[in-house]
């Protein structure tokens, strides 16, 4: 597979699991000495969609700590040496804010700093059912004293801004003076800038301007210069604390402490936004200064319950449970948690690609959101996804404004990355290039609507949103006379970034076809239902029916890349014509993108994240399995998986297209990758689409969740190395949760109601608190069987061998009995690629296309007499007993003389579909002809029997997910399921030794 990633190879990835304690499957706990502290300071970072709060020491700032507010950025221009039209002028960063968590421990008479003592232990604990995070920290100071500090923290999603703490300092044998000094730093500076682009400004810390406050109260107040504005950040504390004056900004609590004794402070920090003048920085110190007085009058204890209130909800809705994988278990629940933590209910704040927190990618928002993030929060939180998507809705002007900068005459383009609304990408090829950012915005909206019902939000706001983004292809693209009318999409960048500025790439004209179509659908409802405000919208925006007739031609006629000779996608027009990149070679230079120039990537056939696989992911079912897995088997190996995202997106089609043991190193991957650090950067920040990456991979993935014309669709099934699995989801109004066993799937309503959904292709209806339970894949009733040809219908292997045997005696080529066995079940060409390599000949493809036609020549001379009595035995019978079960029956053969065959053996009325192998088509050991022939005959793959002979047709068998049933020796056949000596007493029903 593709390579390694901070240090682990996959397959050391795939066994990597939280080592330590895990409590309950709620809490994460974790020693300080076991992992990194700035990595551990952004695992139990806590945030409430407005502030973010590294979990750094109250008591010694981290290296890496810091508070992080959605409101807070600065706006620095871009310095460019050659500067060209269009070219983003600026970039928000989001900048560390005055860190209100700090309480300074002074000892003694002397005022011993604790910060400046020994650690002895350190354990932090996460509840995730609460959303309380516990650090307790052993101290020795350098006379041999002890002491012990226990902070506990909350966020408050119910008071955005509000930042409790509880800090206990308890002595093991210390005795004396203790001053407890609540602080505010004001001195964050953001990361230095460096040689990852993924990190790091030149940016000084904001500046500040002074302090305000009382006798219980301080407050810093920092400027944000470029944008006119001030940030505030107050404390108080719950006791006895008085300010400092020789310190502002301080308030201390002093106290006597003696072994055994402790002492406890409470403090709140809140902070307010507002212009930089003295009249609203008053009226917003007084604001805050009554936030904290409430805050601090009802209790650190009060808080603590009210959040954990709101994450009891929160999980009410969206408890996940994997049975037989407790690391994995707490680990995807840390990840839903930390993508509750990043959602902004507000609207006006997008989510950014780190949430709340850390300073990766400068806190921007970025096509990660609509994509991967919002997908979970529609189907867990629909609200919050709907936040998201009003803060779209607010920059639809900045992205008209973006969309005249790169010279489109009308529509809207959103940017690549962005805070404030502006395009931020200082790198064009790689960000603002990324027009596909429109159809994941489009793609969002639609998601929602299916998911909510809620077209009234469309009416008002997100229509006009979808409209607008829509128009831009018909101008970044073009209709060609020359290609059939065909229309294409030139000079644009996918979501592989180590290939940028190509013709038609696959993603992007996959998913903006779908856009023409959503936006056609929309339009004509909008239309018919509430004419008056479409056409005032439309009179406004200046959109014709004629465009919108144009919107449906263009997604008929879209361009969609495919090599006809390879039987696969291509990622754009010359993807495939490029050399490609050497992974292996470049094994301990990861990422790619910090070791090798752009330009050396672009030349070759190398992915930094899936691209075409992903279009095929959001495609749904429309493109056959078999299809699906010659791409997911071409791009897999030359994917460095360099982004977080590849994994996700792997994962799902991995387990669509049944490579379990891919779907399960990948799902693990994209589960642990904050938790375990896999790409040795999570010091930056949460990786927030791949956290929510993981409930995808589970429930797209193993679950089989697609939304088809608006209905969602299951096809579960269950990891080998899972007991089974739940997931609670919302639909319409209700929530339900579907859970898979090893011999059903049940379906249960949670509230609301009733649903209705799709269970392997049955539409059923939840209502009321009783179960529906349902077999799935291997448990589910067979629908057809699939019967190989040569060795198990007939025995046409002494025909195959003369033939062969002649035209390796002819060329030179050693070949017996023994040889002939690697040819079993392969296909031709591959067979004659086996025998000239044999012989050590090299011929140009002419030649070996000729040779192939003179060994078929001879084939065909052999079984010209061909004939009913040469069915083996029992072979009619199974056909018969098969369509008596009322089964369909298909043919999967290697040989291209199959359907000649079929007839001299007069079996064709019993067979509904005859596969072979085609240019397009992989032969054995690939699945394409049993995938192919499960479609041709309407049945699931997991729902169908099949019937060979080789080792090669066994394994092509089990990658199609079906039920494998070997004809012939069972130590040879190892991977069948069943064999059998011949069809004799062959009966069409899964075999109980089936795994």
């Amino acid at each position: 597979m593709g390579g390694r990633l901070g240090g682990y190879s996959r397959a050391e990835r795939q066994d990597a699991s939280p080592s330590d304690d895990t409590g309950d499957g709620w809490r994460l706990v974790r020693q300080a000495s076991a992992h990194g502290e700035a990595h551990d300071e952004t695992l139990f970072a806590l945030s409430d969609g407005w502030l973010g709060v590294r979990a750094d020491f109250e008591e010694r700032p981290g290296r890496s700590g810091g508070a992080f507010i959605a409101d807070v950025y600065e706006r620095k221009s871009i310095d460019y040496h050659e500067r060209f039209p269009g070219f983003a002028r600026a970039t928000d960063t989001r900048m560390p804010a005055a860190d209100g968590k700090h309480v300074q421990v002074r000892l003694g008479a002397q005022g011993y700093d604790l910060a400046d003592g020994e650690i002895l232990g350190c354990e932090r604990a996460l509840d995730l059912a609460t959303g309380q995070l516990k650090r307790t920290t052993d101290w020795r100071l350098p006379g041999g004293e002890a002491l012990r500090v226990t902070a506990e923290r909350v966020a408050c999603f119910r008071h955005p801004g509000l930042y409790p703490l509880r800090f206990t300092l308890e002595s093991i044998d210390f005795a004396g003076p203790v001053a407890l000094d609540a602080t505010i730093a004001t001195e964050n500076h953001a990361t230095a800038k460096s040689n990852d682009p993924r990190i790091g400004v030149e940016a000084a810390a904001l500046p500040l301007i002074g302090w305000r406050g009382g006798a219980n109260l301080a407050i810093a107040v920092q400027a944000m210069p470029s944008r006119g504005l001030v940030v505030l950040c107050g404390q108080t504390v719950r006791g006895g604390a008085a300010a400092a004056p020789e310190r502002p900004g301080v308030l201390t609590a002093r106290g006597e402490l003696r072994p055994g004794a402790r002492m406890t402070l409470e403090k709140f920090v809140a902070y307010e936004i507002c212009a930089e003048d003295e009249a609203a920085i008053a009226e917003a110190a007084n604001r805050l200064g009554d936030r904290l007085t409430a805050a601090a009058a009802r209790g650190f204890d009060a808080l603590a319950a009210e959040q954990a209130e709101e994450l009891h909800a929160f999980w009410a809705a969206a408890e996940v449970c994997i049975a037989g994988e407790p690391a994995l278990e707490l680990a995807l629940r840390l990840n839903l948690f930390h993508l509750r933590q990043s959602a902004d209910p507000s609207g006006r704040h997008g989510l950014a690609v780190k949430g709340l927190t850390g300073e990766g990618y400068e806190g921007h928002v970025f096509w990660d959101a609509e994509i991967f993030m919002l997908p979970v929060l529609i189907h867990l939180q629909p609200d919050l996804a709907r936040a998201h998507l009003e803060f779209r809705c607010r920059h639809l002007d900045g992205a008209r404004a973006h969309a005249r900068e790169m010279n489109f005459e009308r529509g809207a383009l959103y940017p690549w990355r962005t805070i404030g609304g502006a395009e931020c990408s200082a790198y064009f090829p790689g960000g603002s290039a990324q027009i596909h950012i429109n159809t994941a915005v489009a793609r969002a909206i639609g998601l929602y609507l299916d998911a909510t019902g809620d077209f009234q939000f469309l009416v008002d706001r997100a229509a006009e949103v979808l409209f607008e983004t829509a128009r831009i292809w018909l101008q970044a693209g073009f209709f060609d006379p020359r290609r059939d009318g065909g229309f294409f999409i030139c000079g644009v960048t996918g979501p592989d970034e180590y290939t940028a500025l190509v013709d038609n790439n696959f993603y992007t004209n996959l998913t903006a076809r779908a856009h023409l179509k959503l936006a056609r659908a929309i339009a004509e409802r909008f239309e018919a239902e509430h004419p008056e405000a479409f056409a005032a919208m439309t009179s406004r925006i200046g959109l014709t029916a004629e465009e919108r007739a144009t919107w449906a031609a263009a997604a008929a006629a879209m361009h969609l890349p495919y090599d006809r000779s390879l039987g696969v996608h291509a990622q754009d027009d010359r993807f495939l014509t490029k050399p490609r990149f050497d992974l292996t070679a470049a094994a301990h230079r990861r990422p790619l993108l910090l070791h090798y120039h752009p330009l050396t990537l672009y030349r070759h056939q190398v992915c930094k994240q899936a691209d075409a696989v992903l279009g095929l992911v959001l495609e749904g079912r429309d493109i056959p399995l078999e299809q699906k897995r010659r791409d997911f088997d071409y791009y897999e190996p030359i994917t460095a998986h360099d982004s977080t995202l590849s994994a996700t997106t792997f994962a799902v089609l991995a387990a669509e297209v049944n490579a379990p043991e891919a779907a399960m190193g990948f799902f693990r991957e994209t589960t642990l990758v904050d938790l375990e650090n896999l790409h040795d950067n999570t010091h930056h920040g949460a990786h927030m689409a791949a956290m929510a990456g993981s409930w995808l991979a589970l429930v797209w993935g193993f679950a089989g969740l697609r939304i088809q014309s608006g209905r969602m669709t299951f096809k579960p099934t269950l990891p080998a190395d899972f007991h089974g699995y739940s997931a609670r989801m919302a639909w319409r109004g209700a929530t339900f949760e579907l859970s898979v066993r090893p011999d059903f799937a049940q379906y249960r309503l949670i509230s609301g109601g009733p649903v209705e959904i799709e269970h392997e292709g049955e539409r059923m209806v939840l209502e009321g608190p009783a179960p529906v339970r349902r077999p799935w894949g291997a448990s589910a009733p067979l629908e057809a069987v699939i019967f190989d040809l040569d060795g198990v219908l007939t025995d046409t292997a002494q025909a195959h061998y003369r033939a062969w045997k002649r035209l390796a005696d002819e060329i030179g080529a050693p070949f017996d009995a023994q040889a002939n066995e690697q040819l079993k079940g392969v296909d031709r060409m591959t067979s004659l690629d086996i025998l000239l390599a044999r012989g050590g000949i090299d011929l140009a493809p002419r030649q070996r296309l000729a040779l192939a036609e003179r060994k078929n020549g001879y084939y065909r001379a052999e079984i010209a007499d061909l004939g009913p009595g040469d069915l083996l035995p029992g072979a009619r019978a199974a056909l018969e007993r098969t369509r008596a079960a009322g089964l369909g029956t298909a043919l999967a053969s290697a040989s291209r003389n199959a359907p000649q065959i079929i007839a001299q053996l007069g079996i064709g009325d019993l067979l509904d579909a005859v596969v072979e192998v085609t240019p397009e088509r992989r032969g054995k050991p690939a699945p394409d002809l049993f995938l192919a022939a499960a479609a041709l005959v309407d049945a699931a793959p997991s729902r169908c029997l099949a019937v060979e002979d080789s080792i090669a047709g066994v394994a092509a068998i089990r990658a199609a997910g079906m039920t494998a049933i070997g004809v012939g020796d069972p130590a040879v056949l190892t991977e069948a399921q069943l064999t059998i000596q011949d069809l004799t007493h062959f009966q069409p029903r899964r075999p109980r030794q089936a795994n």
